[in-house]
């Protein structure tokens, strides 16, 4: 069989996309299946190609307005490639058009993969852009598609609320589960956490559906909690939209220089260095498909902190997670409670996590699910038990 992963950016400016398609294309290039990447390039995509090693990979040069990620030589490309079927991730750009197109003149099937973009609060985002993207291209695109994929029960009630009625697939994330080393390098902001304290860490996107702001807002809630158990919060990630800015300004406001570290992106060596590092993990975040950093901070035997909204309820019922609503009195109450437990009572919920991602979120098992999906659109199998049609 042959798969084609459609995408609108190969490289680290998809956010959470580049770790969820690149780990998804590697779980399934087996004897099964052969995977066909197909992308925008940009000025990350070259620092970022070792996601995608061993792969065949077509990075294409877009064109005109950036929001759109126009690619010209796409459509030749997918006719070309030969595709068995093909699968687009993420919506509201320019893929959105191709793989509509190319499913009209070929004959066969697509999947889409929204990864939360259809949740509630995503929706209302730049919720007039979306709706003239909607009427354009976009209903059509989801409409098309021969099976819509959720990371989640919580995303699939979304994709129905959307108005969707096309056969849904319930299938995670993956992550994979990284060794110990013990004579890892710490991470480059290592030597500004005093030696000895604990680490709070945050890594994702800086973009305001995250919550970072009202996590500031509960951190100087606790802040007397943090500074007794010698706790500091490192935020890493890219900037986007300049809402570093605006985090670095809260920050110097609440007078928690001391205590809060911006510290920038983490790739690569440098991101598994921070996870390591970390004492505990959180996501405040008001809006997720389903988040790759829960699932590498629990790989790392992290315990975690976040929101009902990353869709990940199975962390709590294992004692994986500490559960807040992303507003500051809830966050307060949970960085409380997670600085007053000791060490033993975070390393045990830390290993209840990489548990959870052993048993439910390896990416084998997530790529034989998607397998049977791609065999029954193309009429080759049964209805996987993944599959809601209702």
């Amino acid at each position: 069989m042959k798969v084609g992963f459609l995408t609108a950016s190969l490289s680290r400016r998809g956010g959470g996309l580049l770790n969820a398609v690149s780990g998804l294309a590697q779980g399934l290039f087996t004897g099964a299946a052969s995977v066909s990447v197909f992308g925008g390039r940009d000025a990350h995509s070259a620092a970022d190609q070792l996601h995608w090693t061993g792969l065949d990979v077509n990075a294409l040069e877009p064109a005109g307005p950036e929001f759109f990620g126009y690619l010209p030589l796409l459509n030749g490309m997918l006719r070309r490639a030969e595709l068995d079927v093909l699968h687009t991730h993420g919506l509201w750009m320019y893929p959105s058009v191709a793989a509509r197109r190319w499913s009209r003149s070929s004959g066969r099937p697509y999947l889409v993969s929204p990864h939360g973009m259809l949740d509630p609060w995503a929706v209302r985002n730049a919720r007039w852009k979306k709706r003239l993207a909607g009427w354009a291209y976009e209903h059509a695109h989801l409409r098309g598609a021969a099976c819509l994929h959720a990371l989640c029960a919580a995303e699939a009630e979304a994709i129905r609320a959307y108005g969707l009625r096309n056969p849904v697939c319930v299938i995670p994330n993956g992550v994979d589960l990284p060794d110990r080393v013990a004579d890892e390098e710490p991470p480059a902001w290592a030597s500004a956490i005093p030696g000895g304290a604990q680490v709070l860490l945050y890594l994702g996107r800086l973009h305001p559906k995250k919550g970072l702001p009202v996590l500031l807002d509960g951190w100087q809630l606790a802040r007397a909690e943090a500074q007794s158990g010698g706790w500091h919060l490192v935020i890493a990630g890219w900037d986007q939209g300049g809402h570093q800015a605006e985090l670095a300004a809260q920050i110097e406001r609440a007078g928690l220089q001391a205590q809060v570290h911006l510290v920038g992106p983490q790739f690569g060596a440098q991101k598994a260095a921070s996870l390591e590092r970390a004492d505990a993990f959180v996501l405040p975040s008001f809006s997720e498909g389903l988040p790759m950093t829960v699932l590498e901070a629990w790989a790392h035997r992290l315990p975690v902190l976040m929101t009902p909204a990353c869709n990940l309820a199975e962390g709590f019922a294992a004692g994986a997670a500490l559960e807040m609503a992303p507003e500051p009195d809830s966050i307060a109450a949970a960085l409380r409670r997670g600085f007053a437990m000791s060490d033993a009572e975070r390393a045990a919920m830390g290993e209840q996590g990489r548990r959870l991602v052993a048993d439910r979120f390896s990416w084998p098992r997530v790529a034989e699910q998607l397998l049977a999906v791609y065999r029954w659109v193309l009429g080759q199998g049964p209805q996987p038990d993944s599959v809601r049609l209702d």
